[in-house]
């Protein structure tokens, strides 16, 4: 009896002794879309665990776990310069069974988009690419039709085609061409970061969080 009384107490102890520890990955989906562009500070992000968390060969958080989150920073993109950020808080883990934790992982990555958004810094801040060269080439294109469109008038207009009418309308069409590029470019916004739900996110702790 008292041996069956020591070998539960010890049990009891090690199930109460589980313990993530610092550098353990856990794979998070998203429950909801958040972007830059409507988000603001305080407002909530939801998850679940995509993957399992296991100590010492036994899982100690489910995949399905349910995960809240806090908006920390939302920065849109700007129209001349500023690319889009938005930094989120891991706050409370919650288990199938009910089972609350407090928790503050840090997201190490996250699912990227086409348009290059990724994390870049410790703080979990997910930061768009920028738009430098799209911009330019968004001119240049624009530049060229318009060059291309001058050309045609020139040739139709000016002194039945000439060279120099050619050449004229090839100017005056390119400058309209990159001015309305240019206008463009300076009223839209860049790319807004946006998790959006279903995308996935990898976070890695950075300190030990006990499992009762």
């Amino acid at each position: 009896m008292r041996f069956t009384v020591t070998l539960l107490l010890a049990v009891g102890t090690l199930a109460q002794a589980a313990e993530i520890a610092p550098g353990a990955h856990v794979l998070l989906r998203m429950q909801n879309t958040i972007s830059s562009r409507t988000a603001h500070t305080g407002d909530y992000v939801y998850l679940r665990t995509d993957t399992p968390v296991s100590v010492n060969g036994v899982i100690v958080v489910p995949m399905g776990s349910h995960v809240q989150g806090v908006v920390t920073e939302a920065k849109r993109a700007g129209r001349v310069k500023g690319t889009a950020e938005l930094t989120i808080r891991l706050e409370v883990l919650t288990l199938p069974s009910g089972k609350q934790m407090k928790f503050t992982p840090r997201t190490a990555s996250v699912e990227s988009d086409q348009n290059g958004q990724r994390v870049v810094d410790n703080e979990g801040k997910v930061k768009q690419a920028g738009t430098k060269m799209q911009d330019f080439g968004r001119v240049a294109i624009l530049a060229g039709s318009g060059a291309a469109i001058g050309a045609s008038v020139g040739s139709r207009v000016y002194d039945g085609g000439s060279a120099g009418s050619i050449g004229k309308g090839i100017g005056i069409g390119s400058g309209a061409g990159a001015t309305v590029g240019l206008a463009s470019v300076l009223l839209s916004r860049g790319r807004e970061v946006e998790l959006r739900q279903g995308s996935t996110l990898d976070v890695v702790f950075d300190q030990a969080v006990a499992v009762e």
